[in-house]
């Protein structure tokens, strides 16, 4: 069974800057909690989790034009994961961030939609007032 969860933040800052971050597939670790590191070759991103699990994820889409990036993991907790996480402008110096998680099991959905959400509050604290 599959199971899909969104969570979402406005952030205070251009949809460029927001864009700057998340665009960067090498850099996740730096804003989402719990992710240590990570490497990107090709199409492929391994990253490292703070247990020192590793998950190899696929990335499926990354658009600087649309601010979309979408990436699939398949094995490990996962029989099949796609993931979209979308920057949205909605004035000069505000956006909107969205991330999706389309996940089997479901139950992974489910912890997914609380590590998203410290994602994406991460990433606001960064873009309003942290480093960037």
């Amino acid at each position: 069974m599959r199971a899909s969860v969104r969570r979402h933040v406005v952030i205070d800052a251009g949809a460029d800057d927001a864009w700057a971050i998340v665009g960067r597939p090498e850099a996740l670790h730096t804003w989402f909690p719990g992710i240590t590191g990570c490497t990107v070759e090709g199409d492929r991103r391994t990253i490292t989790l703070g247990t020192g699990l590793t998950l190899d994820e696929t990335i499926l889409t990354n658009d600087p034009l649309q601010r979309r990036f979408q990436y699939r993991i398949t094995g490990g907790f996962f029989r099949e994961h796609l993931a979209s996480i979308d920057v949205i402008p909605l004035a000069a110096r505000r956006c909107l961030v969205t991330y999706a998680s389309d996940a089997d099991p479901a139950a992974m959905a489910i912890i997914l939609g609380g590590a998203m959400a410290g994602a994406l509050d991460e990433l606001r604290r960064r873009l309003e007032g942290g480093t960037p």
